[in-house]
């Protein structure tokens, strides 16, 4: 009583109402009228959100549904398919066989359909199926020029626009608001023969390396369901890694792509930024000039990433996006054998790498000292400064307040109560707190080197 009393401000209350006509027990009851009013919108507001999150998680099963039915009705018409003798082969391999025509564009997308359906059942890595993927396929076997991903089927990160579907970064209020056109990239990807088909989940706003959020749940690791997969790119890592998807395309400012490509065991590349181009792919937070989004292949080899990012650094992306460089995948570096001078580190200083991460730089170290490179080690410079002040002052130079302004009308998702919390602390607090704690974490970072 006490608590509602000092939100609706007892005594500035009792100085406007005739004291002489109303007594406590009033006063008391129009105080409780207020808290429960509050309460009464709190409760409809969250009934709404919970509403929103039924609706897209009837459509995303009504979505598989239509894609398992799909499924069922090739393997009708085709029961000889041996799905292993297609899942079994790397992009490089599949990519000739689909060319040449050994294989049909046809056989190889259902065969990934029925296996990222197999693995969204133990994973729950899918947020979305494309329809549109079967009309492309027909659209495709009457092309004259097949494009380097001819027949590829491609998964897609949740927040990449394909007309008609929802982008919705892992959070209700986008949800309900299909995109108008498809992305840049998927357009580019069409154009190449690529056949995207599903698009993959997030955590909530993908500023985590967690993977859940409030309407889809939470995606879990390929290996081991009680690990994380990583994020941002969650869904994607999972199902790559789970033989669900032979390419995907993620996104990238401070792991996205790299973290679930690690923690995974599969290849990410976060390419230069703006080397692809971002038009029509939304992120929850505009604005971050300083510290820019990459765009950028997920796969099983590393091959695999170089056949992507050769196909999509094509005339068709420098068309749509004039923005971008028009300088396309140069394929003498790529191949070259030069030896080259590499600069590497195992610690950089602020964060400290586990044992496995240590051991796996060493190993990479002395092969690449066998095929004939030189390996300089480096100390990162500043590691703190850049952190703090550019990184993380860069992507909340707002103070947070878009972050807060954007989650106060969300469920939170466990993933993202902590910064929602500390998005709430004054400015002065969390300078106090920073004063306090940063000689402990210097301390704890000196001991653990």
């Amino acid at each position: 009583m006490q608590r509602i009393q000092d939100m609706l401000g007892y005594e500035r209350l009792t100085q406007l109402l005739p004291t002489t006509k109303l007594d406590g027990r009033v006063i008391t009851a129009i105080l409780c009228g207020f808290g429960a009013g509050i309460l009464l919108r709190k409760w409809l507001f969250r009934r709404q959100l919970q509403k929103k999150i039924a609706k897209a998680q009837e459509q995303r099963e009504r979505l598989l549904e239509q894609m398992k039915a799909a499924v069922h009705r090739f393997k009708q018409k085709h029961p000889d398919i041996r799905a292993e003798s297609i899942l079994s082969l790397s992009l490089l391999e599949l990519s000739e066989k689909l060319q040449e025509g050994t294989f049909s564009p046809e056989n190889v997308l259902y065969t990934y359909m029925e296996q990222a359906l197999k693995v969204n059942e133990e994973l729950n890595c899918l947020t979305d199926f494309i329809p549109d993927c079967e009309e492309q396929l027909r659209e495709l076997q009457k092309r004259k020029e097949k494009g380097l991903l001819y027949g590829i089927p491609v998964s897609l990160k949740e927040h990449y626009d394909y007309k008609n579907h929802v982008s919705s970064c892992g959070l209700v209020s986008f949800l309900g608001i299909p995109a108008k056109d498809d992305s840049v990239i998927v357009k580019v990807l069409k154009s190449q023969g690529a056949i995207p088909f599903v698009k993959t989940n997030v955590p909530q706003t993908m500023l985590s390396y967690d993977s859940s959020n409030v309407i889809f749940g939470k995606t879990l690791h390929p290996q081991n369901p009680k690990k994380s997969p990583g994020g941002s790119s969650s869904g994607e890592g999972a199902l790559i890694a789970g033989g669900g998807s032979i390419l995907g395309l993620g996104s990238d400012v401070g792991g996205s792509i790299r973290i679930p490509s690690s923690f995974c065991g599969i290849c990410g590349l976060k390419p230069t930024a703006s080397r692809l181009s971002f038009l029509g792919t939304p992120v929850p937070l505009p604005g971050m000039d300083t510290v820019t989004a990459s765009l950028g292949p997920m796969a099983r080899d590393v091959d695999s990433l170089a056949l992507c990012m050769r196909a999509l650094l094509c005339e068709e992306l420098f068309h749509l996006d004039p923005s971008l460089p028009p300088l396309s995948f140069n394929d003498e570096v790529y191949a070259s054998s030069k030896p080259l001078r590499i600069g590497y580190y195992e610690s950089d200083g602020f964060s400290q790498p586990t044992p496995s991460m240590k051991r796996a730089i060493q190993q990479t170290k002395q092969l690449l000292e066998k095929t004939g490179h030189e390996l300089i080690p480096f100390s990162v410079p500043r590691t703190e400064h850049m952190v703090y002040e550019l990184f993380l002052g860069g992507i909340f130079a707002d103070g947070i307040e878009t972050l807060h302004d954007l989650l106060k009308n969300e469920m939170i998702d466990p993933c993202m109560r902590y910064l929602f919390r500390l998005s709430y602390f004054p400015a002065f607090v969390k300078r106090l707190l920073s004063f306090l704690l940063k000689p402990m974490v210097s301390e704890e970072t000196l001991e653990a080197a």
